[in-house]
Formats: C-alpha cells, sequence, structure tokens
C-alpha cells in the first residue's frame, strides 16, 4: 500500500490501486493538474494533453497506430453516420460541431423567461397528446428463450435477471413483429411469393440471417440471441474493446462466426464490411445512448435505401432494426435523424436542446411505483398550475420553478420529452419505406428506459 496512489475513492470506498508517481503521494491520474491549458487530444479526445506538449504527444499517442490502421480499412469513412446541421449559417458550423452538453443546455433552460418555459411545458403535453399518447406496453418474453429466463445456460456466464428478461423481450418483440420468425425459418419453409421480387427474395430468406450488434459492449444480447434462435454470424460493434466472457463463449460456438469491430458508429460504412457481403442482418442494440441511437439508424436504414431495388447478390441487406433507446439527454441536434419533424411540431433547436436535458429527469430517482396510479396528462396540469401560481412573485425565475418542482412531475415531464424524441425518430423511418413501431418492450419496475424502436 504504500507505493500506491493516496486519493480516496468515496463511491468504492477505499483508495485508489494504482501505483503513484515518484515525485507524488498520487498516481497519473489524480495528480493535481497545473494551471497550463489541457486541451482534448485530436487523435481521441477521450483524454487531454497540456497544450504545451500536443506536438510531442501526437508522435506517440498510444492510440495513433490503431487510428492509422482503422483509416485504411474499407469499412471506415469518417463522419458518414455523424449527420449534419443543413439549417445553420457557414459561419456557425465551427459551433454547431461542438458537443451541447447537459450544463449548457441547464444554463440556456435557466436564462429563459418563465412565460416561454411554460409555454414550452405546455407545447410538450399538447405534442405528446396527439403523437405519443399510444405507445403500447408489449412485454414478451418468447418460448425461445426459456433456456436463459429459466436459467439453463453456461453457470460462468454472468447473469442478471433484469437484464435477461429485457434481453428476450426484445427478442420476443422482434418474433412478434415478424423478423425473426421470418428470418430463422429453416431453409425451405417461406411461404409462397407470386412476383419476381418476392422469389428473388425467397431465396435469400432460406438461410439464417446475420446479425449486426452495435453499441455490443459485452455480447449479452447477442450470446441470448445465438443460444436461441441459432444465428451463424455475428458482428459486434463497439467503440471500446472488450475481451470477455460472452465474446469466449460466443466464439466457442463451432457453426458461428464471430467478428468484432472497434470504430465509432458514426464513421462505420457496413457496405465496406466484407463479412456481410451478400448476407441479410438484423441490427440490433440495447440501450444505445442518445446520439448513438441516431447513427445507428442513419448507418442501417441509409444503407438500405441505397441498396433498395438493386438486388446485386454481393451487396448486404437490412432485414430488420431494434433499438432499445436511452440517455435521451445525450442527444445532440447535429446527429438527430428527426430534425424536420421535430421543427414540424412547432419546436425549435433551443426547444430540442430543453427537451433533451429534460429528459433526464425521467431517470433521476426510482419512479418505477409511482407511474401504475399516474395519469401524465393530469399530473401535468396539475404541475402547469403550480407553476402558474408561482408567476405571482415578480422575482420568480425558471430556475426556482424548477427546484420547486416535485419529483413525480419532473419524471413525468421528463417521460413526455423522451417519448417526443422516440416518435419523431418512428416518424423518420417510416419515411425511409420501412414498418416501423415504438412500444415499451419492459415493465418501468424492470428499466425506465423501456422503449424499443423496431423496423423491417
Amino acid at each position: 500500500m504504500a507505493t500506491h496512489c493516496k486519493f480516496w475513492l468515496p463511491k468504492k470506498r477505499r483508495l485508489c490501486a494504482n501505483s503513484r508517481l515518484l515525485d507524488s503521494p498520487f498516481c497519473g491520474n489524480h495528480t493535481q493538474r497545473s494551471d497550463a491549458q489541457w486541451i482534448p487530444c485530436p487523435i481521441d479526445p477521450s483524454h487531454s494533453v497540456l497544450e504545451e506538449n500536443l506536438e510531442s504527444h501526437l508522435n506517440r499517442c498510444p492510440l495513433l497506430k490503431q487510428t492509422q490502421s482503422l483509416s485504411r480499412q474499407p469499412f471506415y469513412r469518417k463522419g458518414i453516420n455523424a449527420g449534419s446541421d443543413d439549417d445553420e449559417e457557414k459561419e456557425e458550423k465551427s459551433k454547431s460541431d461542438c458537443v451541447f452538453t447537459s450544463e449548457m443546455k441547464r444554463s440556456a433552460v435557466y436564462s429563459m423567461d418563465v412565460p416561454y418555459f411554460l409555454d414550452l411545458i405546455r407545447k410538450i403535453k399538447s405534442v405528446h397528446a396527439d403523437v405519443c399518447s399510444t405507445i403500447p406496453d408489449s412485454y414478451r418474453i418468447p418460448e425461445a428463450c426459456s433456456i436463459w429466463t429459466n436459467r439453463e445456460v453456461d453457470k460462468k456466464l454472468p447473469y442478471k435477471e433484469k437484464h435477461v428478461l429485457q434481453q428476450a423481450s426484445i427478442l420476443g418483440n422482434l418474433e412478434n413483429f415478424g423478423v425473426l420468425k421470418e428470418t430463422c425459418l429453416i431453409s425451405g419453409e417461406i411461404s409462397e411469393e407470386k412476383d419476381c421480387k418476392k422469389e428473388f427474395e425467397r431465396e435469400r430468406d432460406s438461410d439464417v440471417p446475420a446479425v449486426v450488434e452495435f453499441g455490443a459492449g459485452r455480447g449479452y444480447l447477442t450470446q441470448v440471441l445465438a443460444d436461441c434462435y441459432g444465428i451463424k454470424k455475428v458482428l459486434l460493434v463497439e467503440r471500446k474493446s472488450y475481451k470477455l466472457k460472452a465474446d469466449r463463449s460466443l466464439r466457442q460456438k463451432e457453426s458461428l462466426v464471430l467478428e468484432r469491430l472497434r470504430i465509432d458508429i458514426e464513421d462505420l460504412d457496413l457496405n465496406g464490411v466484407d463479412s456481410l457481403k451478400g448476407v441479410g442482418y438484423i441490427a440490433i442494440g440495447k440501450h444505445l445512448c442518445g446520439p448513438a441511437t441516431d447513427m445507428t439508424l442513419r448507418c442501417c436504414i441509409r444503407q438500405h435505401s441505397e441498396e433498395n431495388g438493386a438486388f446485386e447478390s454481393q451487396a448486404s441487406y437490412l432485414r430488420g432494426v431494434a433499438i432499445a433507446t436511452c440517455c435521451h439527454h445525450l442527444c445532440q441536434w447535429k446527429s438527430y435523424i428527426s430534425k424536420k419533424y421535430v421543427s414540424d411540431m412547432g419546436f425549435t433547436k433551443d426547444d430540442f436542446h430543453a427537451i433533451t436535458w429534460f429528459t433526464s429527469w425521467a431517470v433521476d430517482a426510482d419512479h418505477g411505483s409511482d407511474f401504475p396510479v399516474i395519469d401524465f396528462s393530469t399530473q401535468l396540469e396539475i404541475m402547469t398550475e403550480k407553476k402558474e401560481f408561482l408567476l405571482d412573485s415578480e422575482s420568480c425565475k425558471v430556475e426556482d420553478i424548477v427546484k420547486n418542482m416535485q419529483a413525480i412531475d419532473r419524471a413525468v415531464l421528463g417521460y413526455m420529452c423522451k417519448d417526443i424524441i422516440d416518435a419523431a425518430r418512428l416518424m423518420w423511418v417510416k419515411e425511409q419505406g420501412l414498418k416501423c413501431e415504438l412500444v415499451k418492450y419492459v415493465p418501468i419496475t424492470i428499466s425506465p428506459e423501456n422503449r424499443v424502436l423496431m423496423a423491417k
């Protein structure tokens, strides 16, 4: 312990286990930084360097070789799924490239005029009643997943019931939606089709599809899919590098071809992935945070649109998508796929930033026991009346209103904003010519992030 860092980690209730620097009681992560300017590394912004050391750092950054190698891959196209600010003036585009942080969003909300803030809440309520009031509950545990729900799988695999139920319900909804039911039939059990295009599709559907899991992490959603539906080819897409138990278990399946791509979704061109050539695939993602959902939809559906009508045998083709959305507070205007629909609802870019910030209120505490007896519209009317009552004070500010809101009021507004963001995404997917649904795939008591967007 004498050689270890002396920084206390309150959440872990112990000292940091890293070795300390020779001239400091702390490790490199916890040594107090100098007053000099620290800037993000251009190669990988997840770490920062002193501005005066930037030039030398760029030549020895540990991620330099990895980045150079990645840029030479056929599936790498910088920013292909990043989106753009089409409505911005050229001189403002450099500003739009910056991430609009939660702190920036909060400051923007607090700087609003109180009447504008209350009008925004009324507008959210009105839009939600018009476009989001019919998101159905669809908690489905398929029989195919019984080996997982009954815990009849490898005991060495990590097992948490709430995660297994979420994974099983995502697959159950895909089966109910017709994606797994249609694409995982045994060869020869394909239904009759009449025209030439259907004949071609029948030939393609005779094989079991590949699966592309975005934001794969440990790959346990794919693990359940492989164990229960007999998929033959898996592509895991994740920015970080994982060498964990799920990977080892998947690699032990003799009939399964597993490939992991370490790449940002915003730079991924599926047309350049050799293992998907001439293969139909299902795109899945469990809890794709904020802009990752938009980039994934753009990645898959843009590629689908390019292939629509051109059935080359060497082209990959999309069969279905299932994305469990989450972390809406991280959404960015630039990457958001449904800017047009949000604008048509009457919201501005600044309103969108406020809406994304409100979404964090839905999950800032455990509200699961409250919602079975709460009506969204009634609760929001009560909340609005409370805030209008506060207007009697001349000194009232938006920050005062927010801080005086009850937790359930904040949660209701947060969920409404989440629904609006996802409903606009659904509209965009429909416009691309796909059949799609947005459902609540598990009860809120299992996960507050309980919406899944499906398309085929």
